[in-house]
This record gives structure tokens, C-alpha cells and sequence, in this order.
């Protein structure tokens, strides 16, 4: 037996499934049945190396909640401005989705919003950007029956931050998100090419079918239709004209869909595909990179 193969007989009960036997690791392996993170961690294939971060002193940050009539809730807030600005401030704006089960204060895997805003890479200082993250709920960020988190950002978050100085030219509002909220970035650059400039997706939750879909998270999509209507891959010719950065683990469960999403790319975007799993050090590696390629692309 291989060495994976032990270490899955070992990983106590991720194969105590009745009569699972071999056929029971195959499907773990495979990501059919949960445990192949584990699996992939006991043996280093999640293993992801990276730096120590760097912060200069962060600027302001402001949270708060509103209503919004498109998630028809009260929803929460993160508004971090950069080091030395505030509010009253005129700057660049990246919206940042989190993932699921997450929230506006942790939609970063290794640092908050205003950590971000202030962090230097390679010596070097991300260029000045206000960053702003909101509760999405657990949808995707695509259009439920009396839930739109889409509609929240574009008609409500977007001109909030409008009101108050931030992304006012269209040139220069950027979408950044991790799993759920990589695939979510990804679908309102699509969307509103003519509202958003860049994206970086790490990680991206991207299936390749509505029964692959439904069959991991029924709440995903609400429907067939709406999984054709929002599908990533098929509709990523519209990220013709954005700069688009997408960063995936060999070992991520979603990598296949990732894989299928590159391949329908327009030329030009930048693809980041390297050891690592579905797991926050992968997360972790590749926010610092994805913000860097954001300021880079809203303050030229």
C-alpha cells in the first residue's frame, strides 16, 4: 500500500462508513465523500510556503450595518481606509466577498481589512486603496428568490462608497474574494464589466454543472436556469477588458472547474496555479499577491 494510501487508514474516522472498505477511500480521494483535505494535509500535499506579513501603521476603519432592500436584512459592514487617509478621502475601492459561512469581518483568510490596506509587500507599500467587505449571506452571491447579494453591492454598497469619495471614477473599483467569494468576484465582473476594472479570485468555487452543484450545496443556485444564468465559465468572455487574476491549489476540489474557467479566459489574465488545497494557508499565500495585482491595476 502507498503511503496516502496507510495514512488514509489510519486518519481514524474518515472511512467509517459501513462497508466502505477501498471503494470508501477512492471516493474521499476523489472529494466525493468529505475527508480528502485531511487526507491531503496528514501528508504535506496542502503544504503552502510563505512569508511573514508586513503591516505599516493601518489607516481608519469604520463598521457599521444597514438595511438593504435587496437582501431584505439588516446587513454588517468593513470599511478600511489606507495608511494616512480617512474619511473624506478620494481613493481606488476594492469590495471584498467572503466566503461561506464567513462574514464582512473575516472575509480575509490572514489579516482584516484594515491590515490589508496597510500592507507592504516585498518592502514595498500596496498602493493607496480604500477596502470595503459586506455580509453576503451563504447564496453564492448570485440572485435568490428574496435574497440578491448581487444587487446589494452594485445598487447599494458601491454607491455608499460612491457618496463618500471611494471608486467614483468606473475605472477604479476592483472585486476581490476567496472560494465562495472568488466565484462571486468573478460573477459581478462578469456582469458589470462597464462597473468593475480588475478581479482576483482565489480559490474560486467553481462547478461545472448544476448537479455537481446542487449535489455539494443545494442552496447554492436556486435553480438549473439560474446555474446556466450565472455560470462563470461559459459567460467568461465578458471579462474581455478587465485585468483578471485567478489563483488556484493542484489540490483544490474546485480545481477541475478552475481549470475549465482558464481555458475560457480572454488573453491576458494571470493564472496562479501551484501546490496547495482548499485550506487557509493557500488563502493566505495568495491574498498578499491578489491585492498587490488590484492596486497595481486601480491607481495606474
Amino acid at each position: 500500500m502507498s503511503r496516502r494510501r496507510l495514512l488514509a487508514w489510519g486518519a481514524g474516522g474518515l472511512l467509517a462508513v459501513a462497508g466502505a472498505g477501498v471503494i470508501g477511500f477512492e471516493l474521499v480521494e476523489h472529494g466525493v465523500l468529505p475527508g480528502k483535505t485531511e487526507l491531503d494535509q496528514l501528508d504535506g500535499a496542502c503544504s503552502v510556503s510563505g512569508s511573514p506579513l508586513v503591516f505599516s501603521a493601518p489607516g481608519a476603519s469604520i463598521s457599521g450595518s444597514f438595511f438593504s432592500k435587496a437582501r431584505r436584512r439588516n446587513v454588517g459592514y468593513t470599511l478600511a481606509y489606507p495608511p494616512d487617509h480617512g474619511p473624506g478621502s478620494q481613493l481606488p475601492l476594492v469590495v471584498v466577498l467572503h466566503g461561506y459561512g464567513a462574514n464582512h469581518t473575516n472575509a480575509l483568510a490572514s489579516m482584516t481589512l484594515a491590515q490589508a490596506g496597510a500592507l507592504q509587500v516585498s518592502g514595498s507599500r500596496l498602493p493607496p486603496i480604500a477596502l470595503i467587505s459586506v455580509d453576503g449571506g451563504g447564496g453564492y452571491w448570485n440572485p435568490h428568490p428574496k435574497d440578491n447579494p448581487m444587487a446589494m453591492v452594485v445598487n447599494e454598497v458601491i454607491p455608499m462608497c460612491q457618496e463618500r469619495g471611494l471608486g467614483r471614477n468606473p475605472q477604479s473599483i476592483g472585486i476581490m474574494g476567496i472560494s465562495m467569494g472568488g466565484y462571486g468576484a468573478l460573477l459581478l465582473a462578469e456582469k458589470y464589466p462597464q462597473r468593475i476594472s480588475a478581479v482576483a479570485a482565489i480559490s474560486p468555487a467553481v462547478w461545472t454543472s448544476y448537479e455537481q452543484a446542487r449535489a455539494a450545496n443545494a442552496g447554492a443556485y436556486a435553480s438549473a436556469e439560474d446555474f446556466i444564468s450565472d455560470d462563470v465559465v461559459t459567460h467568461a468572455s465578458a471579462l474581455e477588458g478587465i485585468a483578471v487574476r485567478v489563483a488556484s491549489g493542484i489540490g483544490d476540489p474546485f480545481h477541475p472547474g478552475v481549470e475549465a474557467l482558464v481555458a475560457m479566459l480572454p488573453p491576458g489574465a494571470v493564472v496562479e496555479i501551484s501546490p496547495g488545497c482548499h485550506t487557509g494557508p493557500f488563502f493566505a499565500s495568495q491574498e498578499a499577491p491578489s491585492l498587490m495585482f488590484l492596486g497595481k491595476h486601480l491607481t495606474v
